[in-house]
């Protein structure tokens, strides 16, 4: 014990005489292992702290509230109080000795064990004998948290100080400057409005000392370490101040005070800070004042070329409206919400008759937001407003005139979660039901294609709302969409009309089931219909189909088109063939939240078209008559639509579809199929000389069963890989053995790890790997192609092996015959697929999986390059540019120092998908203004202005946008290189190609200003 005790005197007397800090640390390490106590400490420190000097006392004191800051949550009830009666003590003594004090304090206000009274205590303490503004930024700091720490801790106590408390928090507060103690101190006045303190008589005080910092005008040091942002600061002085409705006749006038401030900053600040209040504040409150917030927000408005002041604007009134909208109503006095719309009304409907003036939109948003604050506030609006906008365009002839109400009047039709109607009450709309009905189908028939699309948003928000449609009009509405998609060919007037068909099919199934579809059909299925037409009729249908009763209607008409395309009646084109399978494959998304729509797909649409391909492909083969539907494009488009609709497939019906579509395959079963005439013997995937033969349809089986469920058996996988492993390694067509590998990988992908899956791999490695030894082989391009989809199929599950395949990949980089293409394979590792292996077909895709191979084997990369001889370095640049370019922006900054070198060599590169590869890798990166480059500029400014004027256009405007990012760097980086980079820009302005022109246009406009009088 009295070994204990010596050791606790030297580090007390090696503290506070010999200066060592470090010693604090050893003495806080003491008393949390129980080898001496804080009651001891405080008798050694004894005489330290009775010294007569004030910096052996302050260092004594200092010792002390080290410790506690670290064993504060050790201490007794009875230790806890002798120290806070130590401290309260200390608080009087010599002004060196307060700071520590106050870190004493603030580890003993943290305690659970504090005891009854102490709280008060302590604050009267620091209230009385401490000025905090005379303290530094340190101390004030402690003094807000001790305040917060109680405030947790201690609430009942410190409400018993009633309004003694605010005024000692609002001494304490009155001129802090610094950031951080600011956020503490609003912290504190928040918890003071927000949890019922008594503000007795300084509600003004404190809403004096916190509003002098209104608005917040900060901005942080570069490199902050604090990290205090402007827009932290803005809301915790917002949240304080429209906290308490006692605040409103302080804070309303100085809010209209600071919305004329000549500062956008302030304005915007200001009118948020309005809305905040609308949401806290009664009528009562905001009724001395609306006039005078109204002035100031329809000037804002009115006469503002800012979109952030309009809205922030627009915001405030919303808020003020909705506060009025929960007043209650009352014989006695006049209706304030009434009153206020009458007064917005007054100054601002007059306009929305005059729609070639500039201030009707300001005017229309400004009633629109006032609206659509509250279905009170909407139907005194709308009742109002629709009548004069429904006149004035009744009255108009002018087009543009007749547009602009329209869009006015859009804004009102159109509810905004406020303004809807609750269950039981009907739309505000419904007394001018037909007028607006009329208004819209009659700027349908207008050949203004401005007015049009204006017309069908109108209409899709009219149908939106219960009751504003009755059925005849949506029967004429119908009749109106179907004429404008049959006779309409302005591209902007059929996007919308399409647009808003869905919408109203969505709503309204039957009628265009009865009423556009059969129009459409026969428009498409007609021989003198021309293409334009036929694609708008095949997106409408596609538009239209989210619901099962129209999905049954309109998928039929798109497979009959495929039908006339494959017999050669009515001239289909492969460009339209191809815009029907777009069409059946957005239907087909409709079946991941309907299972209706996705049976259908399984029961009617996925066999006619596997159907249909595979008579295409044995006429082909047998009669030599060529069908769209042989085509790679068409079969390339088809694939889609039977992956979508099999993902969204129920379990049961999706392992259906596994043993249909293997069957199939493996064995030639046709009997699932409509209009069953086949062969019987059917071999699919039998490698054959056509390339339009039977083994191309691969591409639909790997639709099949790779977009099903993981937990979906395929049925004869083995015998099903096997078959596969053959075609992808024997048939001579790309198409087919490329899909074979796809299917493969995509299978591959999903098994289960173990036994099975060790044996598929050992044996399709190794076949792949005879075929690569074998120099001559005509068959290495098809290993190589199965080698890399295997891989990335094991990537993406991280399985063991695909670290060997990846080896593998890196050593074919060098083969003189395959190097380009290996390099090419990097870009198929690391970018989405987006038929196979992606999460929408349920592949295993771990997180991160290209960070992980760049970090695996980005050094295999760089030693292979530096090792490899100079003509195949090439191989290795591209790979790198793949790798690269596909990772995440910021993995990007981190490696670019090691990866720079390389990439500069890779701008050398005769290879020109090298070159476009590695710019579209820097441009991104270059708007960081990373710290690399500050050692590679040279070299940079070199490459690039060489590519400006390179063969290829993708690669000239890919290094002008480099060139053109360059130029934000920091100015005294690149200022060196402006008159250079001018001259070597002038070129490219001259260049053939109008895109290489505007590139270089944008980049030599900001070279020239760099530097200049009103530049950068």
């Amino acid at each position: 014990m009295a070994a204990d005790n010596n050791v606790l005197l030297g580090l007390v007397e090696e503290f506070v005489s010999g200066q060592v800090d470090s010693k604090a640390a050893d003495t806080s390490t003491g008393v949390k292992n129980g080898q001496f106590t804080v009651l001891q400490l405080v008798e050694a420190l004894g005489v330290s702290l009775t010294s007569s000097q004030p910096q052996t006392r302050g260092r004594g004191v200092q010792l002390l509230s080290q410790v506690l800051q670290e064993c504060y949550s050790g201490l007794s009830e009875r230790e806890v109080e002798v120290l806070i009666a130590f401290y309260e003590n200390r608080l009087k003594d010599h002004y060196v000795i307060t700071p520590h004090v106050l870190r004493g304090l603030k580890a003993l206000a943290k305690c659970s064990v504090l005891p009854p009274g102490s709280a008060v205590s302590i604050l009267k303490s620091i209230f009385q004998d401490v000025h905090v503004q005379s303290l530094m930024v340190t101390e004030r700091s402690c003094v807000y948290n001790i305040l917060i720490s109680l405030m947790e801790s201690r609430e009942e106590e410190l409400k018993g100080l009633g309004a003694d408390f605010i005024f000692g928090f609002v001494q304490s507060v009155d001129g802090e400057r610094d950031p951080r103690n600011l956020l503490l101190a609003f912290q504190v006045a928040k918890n003071i409005i927000y949890r019922g303190y008594d503000l007795g008589k300084f509600v003004e005080e404190l809403f004096e000392v916190t509003s002098c910092y209104f608005p917040i005008d900060f901005s942080p040091p570069p490199n902050d370490p604090h990290g205090i942002t402007q827009e932290e600061l803005i809301l915790s002085l917002r949240a304080v101040l429209t906290g308490t409705p006692r605040f409103a006749e302080f804070l309303l006038p100085l809010i209209i005070e600071k919305m004329d401030s000549d500062v956008q900053s302030a304005k915007v600040d200001s009118m948020h800070t309005l809305a905040a209040c609308g949401q806290t504040y009664s009528h009562k409150e905001l009724a001395e004042f609306l006039p005078g917030l109204w002035s100031s927000i329809r000037r804002e408005v009115f006469q503002t070329a800012s979109e952030r002041v309009e809205s922030a604007g627009l915001s405030a009134l919303s808020s003020l409206v909705s506060c009025l909208s929960r007043s209650v109503l009352n014989s006695d006095s006049e209706d304030s919400l009434q009153v206020f719309l009458n007064l917005v009304l007054k100054d601002c409907q007059h306009h929305l008759c005059e729609p070639d003036l500039k201030l009707v939109w300001p005017s229309a948003k400004l009633l629109q937001a006032a609206a659509g604050a509250s279905y009170r506030a909407s139907l005194i609006g709308t009742q109002a407003v629709i009548p004069a906008l429904l006149d004035q365009y009744n009255n108009r002839t002018q087009c543009a005139q007749r547009r602009t109400l329209l869009e006015v009047l859009q804004g009102f039709v159109q509810p905004t979660p406020l303004s809807r109607p609750a269950d039981g009450e009907e739309s505000v709309l419904v007394a001018f039901q037909q007028s607006l009905c009329t208004v819209v189908f009659s700027a349908l028939s207008e050949t203004s294609a401005g007015l049009q699309v204006t017309a069908t948003r109108v209409l899709t928000a009219l149908s939106q709302q219960p009751g504003l449609l009755s059925q005849t009009d949506v029967e004429n509405a119908v009749d109106h969409l179907t004429r404008l998609i049959l006779e309409e060919e302005e591209a902007q007037v059929s996007l919308a009309v399409v647009e808003c068909s869905g919408s109203l099919a969505h709503l309204h199934p039957h009628a265009f089931v009865s009423r556009m579809i059969p129009q459409l059909k026969e428009k498409i299925l007609s021989d003198e219909c021309s293409g334009a037409v036929r694609r708008r009729c095949v997106a409408a249908l596609a538009s239209v189909s989210s619901q099962p009763s129209v999905v049954q209607e309109s998928s039929p008409v798109l497979l009959q088109v495929l039908t006339s395309a494959h017999t050669g009646c009515c001239g289909f084109s492969v460009e339209e063939v191809i815009a029907v399978c777009i069409s059946l494959q957005r239907i087909a998304v409709h079946a991941r939240d309907n299972e209706a729509i996705g049976q259908f797909f399984h029961d009617i649409i996925i066999p006619r078209l596997l159907g249909l391909t595979l008579q295409a492909a044995l006429q082909s083969k047998d009669s030599g008559h060529i069908s769209p539907l042989t085509d790679e494009a068409v079969l390339s488009a088809i694939v889609p639509v039977i992956s979508t609709a099999c993902a969204a497939l129920k379990p049961e019906s999706a392992s259906r579809m596994a043993a249909q579509a293997v069957s199939l395959f493996l064995d030639g079963d046709t009997s699932f199929l409509p209009e069953n005439a086949f062969p019987s013997q059917i071999q699919p995937l039998q490698s054959q000389a056509d390339s339009r033969g039977p083994s191309q349809l691969v591409c639909l089986l790997m639709a099949c069963v790779c977009s099903l469920p993981r937990s979906v058996e395929i049925p004869d996988m083995d015998r099903l890989l096997v078959q596969l492993e053959d075609l992808s390694c024997t048939s001579p067509h790309l198409f087919s053995y490329t899909f074979a590998s796809k299917c493969i990988a995509g299978l591959v992908n999903k098994r289960p790890a173990g036994a099975a899956l060790n044996a598929v791999l050992d044996r399709v490695l190794k076949r792949v790997s005879l075929e690569l030894e074998e120099t001559s082989s005509t068959h290495r391009t098809q290993a190589f192609t199965l080698l890399i989809w295997v891989a990335k199929a094991l990537l993406l599950r991280y399985h063991p092996l695909s670290t060997a395949l990846t080896d593998k990949l890196f050593s074919l980089l060098s083969d003189s015959a395959l190097g380009s293409l290996v390099a090419d394979g990097f870009c198929v590792l690391m970018n989405d697929s987006p038929d196979v292996l992606n999460r929408d077909c349920h592949a295993d895709v771990r997180i991160m999986y290209r960070q992980r191979f760049f970090t695996e084997n980005s050094s295999k990369l760089v030693q292979g390059f530096n090792s490899a001889e100079q003509a195949k370095k090439s191989c290795y640049l591209k790979a790198l540019s793949h790798i690269v370019n596909n990772l995440p922006r910021e993995v990007q900054l981190t490696e670019l120092p090691a990866l720079l070198p390389l990439l500069l060599e890779a701008l050398s590169c005769v290879d020109q998908g090298v070159q476009l590869s590695t710019l579209s890798c820097l441009q991104p990166v270059l708007l960081e203004s990373p710290a690399a480059l500050n050692t590679q500029l040279e070299a940079l400014f070199t490459r690039l202005l060489a590519l400006t004027t390179s063969p290829a256009m993708k690669v000239r405007m890919a290094s002008l946008r480099c060139v053109h990012a360059l130029s934000r760097l920091p100015e005294h980086m690149v200022m060196p290189f402006r008159a250079r980079v001018l001259k070597a820009l002038a070129a490219p302005l001259d260049d053939k190609k109008r895109l290489v022109r505007k590139e270089a246009v944008a980049a030599r406009g900001e070279w020239f200003l760099l530097g200049s009088p009103g530049g950068r």
